[in-house]
């Protein structure tokens, strides 16, 4: 029998089956919560443990709080041939992103190109999860967010007026997997600090420093900091960038007027996000393509190491392994997680996982 310590892993249709119920309990459709549930699960399956299940009492918590609209009207605001803009009346923002996602890959396929804004979502999951969905339809996808916390201030200041702001970016392959870049414009994602807290662990110093300018290394102090940007002044720069271009651009809370929605469960979050959609086959025969990509592939995994270095990895690589172990092994849930889960469950008056 497995320790305390060892994670229970839980098959992904069981999870999917009890966030689903989870939702349903608190008034969200059957559909829309099966819906959720997938995307949820498929974060967890992938490695992005901070985006997945881990947020579910999260997210139940804002929903009790009146924080988000239960019964939306998604729709497109505004539109044109390669463009929309998507309003989604403060839904839950894993339905307006498959919605956002679904009218860019359907643009794509007459524009070429297609850039979908989103106003008025919540917090949506990993940003991969969308980036990734048009390498179904031989498409690159590109996904921006404005996080919905702020934890980073302008370089050299104190003031918390932006976010991670997230930027993901998927290219398929061929017989090659593809790639898969999915990146904070911060060290560490601001989710990786609260599964740290969790599971009763410390941070590795650079992701987070004191307002004395000390590393922090403490997740339960993580109030009394900030998190860092990557590569110094650069990710600042990148971070406000994006946080522009997801949010500002679409009407979307950006700046100052971002709500944490780690400590807020009652205030609407006006969360902005942006998905772009690239159909290959306008640029070139898409099998040339996914040939080239997979040349570029194994050069690069092929090339000369460093010593020491035992070999040379490609974005996406984690979590496409990630994805082939767990689907088949379940996904692991650590001790405080599980416990977490069967309180909400115990609350809800649903089925508990274990």
């Amino acid at each position: 029998m497995a320790d305390s310590s060892t994670p229970l892993r839980v098959p992904t249709r069981k999870l999917e089956a009890f966030i689903a119920s989870a939702f349903e309990a608190v008034g969200i459709s059957k559909a829309e919560a099966k819906t959720i549930a997938e995307l949820m699960v498929r974060a967890d399956v992938q490695g992005s443990e901070g985006h997945g299940v881990f947020r579910l009492p999260q997210y139940i918590r804002r929903i009790k709080g009146g924080a988000v609209n239960l019964k939306p009207k998604i729709r497109m605001a505004r539109e044109a041939a390669g463009m929309g803009l998507v309003d989604g009346d403060n839904g839950m923002g894993h339905l307006v992103m498959r919605y956002a996602t679904e009218k860019a890959i359907e643009k794509a396929k007459g524009a070429g190109v297609a850039w979908v804004g989103v106003r008025m979502s919540n917090h949506a999951g990993p940003a991969s999860l969308y980036a990734s969905m048009p390498l179904e339809h031989d498409m690159v996808g590109l996904y921006l967010a404005v996080g919905n916390a702020n934890h980073l201030p302008p370089w050299g200041g104190l003031d918390m007026l932006l976010s991670t702001n997230p930027i993901a970016v998927a290219v398929p392959g061929g017989e090659e997997p593809g790639i898969v870049l999915d990146m904070a414009t911060t060290v560490a994602a601001y989710g990786k600090v609260k599964t740290k807290a969790q599971r009763g662990e410390m941070m590795p110093e650079g992701w987070m420093m004191d307002r004395e300018g000390r590393p922090l290394t403490d997740p339960r102090r993580a109030s009394e900091g900030f998190l860092l940007p990557i590569g110094g002044y650069k990710g600042y720069g990148l971070a406000l960038v994006i946080g522009i271009l997801a949010g500002t651009l679409n009407g979307a809370a950006m700046g100052k007027d971002v709500v944490d929605f780690n400590a807020d469960d009652t205030s609407v979050t006006n969360t902005g996000h942006v998905i772009v959609a690239i159909n290959i086959e306008v640029f070139q025969p898409v099998a040339d393509f996914k040939r080239q990509m997979d040349t570029l592939i194994r050069d690069i995994r092929d090339s000369r190491r460093l010593p020491g270095v035992d070999r040379i990895r490609l974005p996406g690589e984690g979590s496409h392994a990630a994805r082939a172990e767990r689907a088949k092994n379940g996904i692991p849930l650590p001790a405080p997680l599980l416990a977490s889960l069967n309180e909400l469950a115990a609350q809800l008056k649903i089925s508990p996982l274990a």
